[in-house]
Order: C-alpha cells, then structure tokens, then sequence
C-alpha cells in the first residue's frame, strides 16, 4: 500500500543526501524512481537535487502553477515508478500536496517528500503544513546547534552575519545565509523571549 512520506528538517541536515540514497537503492535493484525539486532553487543548476556532500542528480521541476497529479500521472503510466521522490518540499502550494495524495491513492505509487519544516521567522511553509495535516508518515532528519542541542530553527543572515526578522519566506541560499539552531539559540539570536 503506497503512502505520502514527509521528510523534515533544518537546513544542512542532510534531506538532500538521504532522497538521493533512497533513490539509489531502488534503482540499485531495477527499480525506476522519478526525482522531482522547485524550479526556482538552482543553486547546483536548473533541474538537478544536489547534496552538500558532493553527490547529485537530475530531476524534473516544478513551479506553484504545475498541476502534480496530472504531471505525475503520465510519467507512471509511461515508466513505471516504484517511488516518487520530492526535493524542497515546502515550497509545494497546499493543493499540489493534495495532488501528490492523490498520486498515492489513486496510482498507487509511494511518494517521499524532503524539506524544511519552519522558516528563518519560525513560521511553516505552506508546503511543509500542508504535509504535516495529510502525511501518511513523518519522519524528522535530525541535526545539531553549535551548543550540541537538536536544531529544530533556522537563522537567516544578512551580509554582515546579524540574523534577520523579516524580508520574504523564500530566499534561495546555503551555508553563507542559513544557520540551524536549537529553539533556545534561535530566540537569542533573533530577540525573542
């Protein structure tokens, strides 16, 4: 019986890393998997999840506007999936994640989603509440603060290193804009009690 996972972490906790083994392992073994990530993070350039520790593969993209149902529904009857695989999962609408529900339900193909929980201001992502509420199974990838605490906060900092309270939910960045924090360090570093 096919689910919708969701993988979810801080920045630099190794989702990227852990979607590309998964999807190793079933191609490993025959098995056709299908990569998906946003259009519009490019960093290791257009259409391609990459991890920090080096490895790497090319995907399909999507945008706010795709419909994943009737993307996905196409790729399945022509190969064949035994996963779907979802990079940057939080910048998914919530109606693409009821598509991907739908994948699951209706073309009976498990589909495994990895992104970000909450935001530099503590908030969800639209994607990432989305798959909270309707995930068949959650799966938190865990990483640490600098104090050896879980980080389970992001700190988003401007170009003198200060952490930001405000600007836009996405701004597309790595280890020179992003800091994972325990909540503790998060509220210091951002001001709040």
């Amino acid at each position: 019986m096919a689910k919708l996972y969701f993988h979810y972490s801080t920045m630099n906790a190794g989702k990227s890393t852990l979607l590309l083994q998964a999807s190793h392992n079933y191609r490993e073994r025959g098995m056709a998997t299908i990569l998906l990530t946003a259009a519009h993070d490019d960093r290791d350039g257009p259409a391609r999840i990459a991890s920090r520790i080096g490895i790497g593969a090319e995907a399909e993209t999507y945008g706010p506007d795709d419909d994943l149902f009737d993307m996905l529904d196409r790729r399945v009857a022509a190969e064949g999936p035994a996963c779907i695989f979802v990079d940057e999962a939080q910048f998914l609408t919530e109606a693409q994640v009821w598509q991907l529900s739908r994948v699951v339900d209706e073309l009976n193909v498990p589909v495994m989603c990895y992104g970000l929980r909450v935001d530099f201001m503590g908030q969800l992502f639209p994607g990432s509440a989305a798959l909270l509420a309707i995930a068949d199974e959650m799966r938190e990838v865990r990483t640490i603060c600098h104090c050896g605490r879980k980080a389970t906060m992001v700190v988003r900092r401007d170009a003198q290193g200060r952490a930001m309270t405000t600007g836009a939910q996405v701004q597309i960045g790595g280890n020179e804009t992003y800091v994972s924090l325990c909540r503790r360090h998060w509220k210091e570093a951002v001001g709040r009690q």
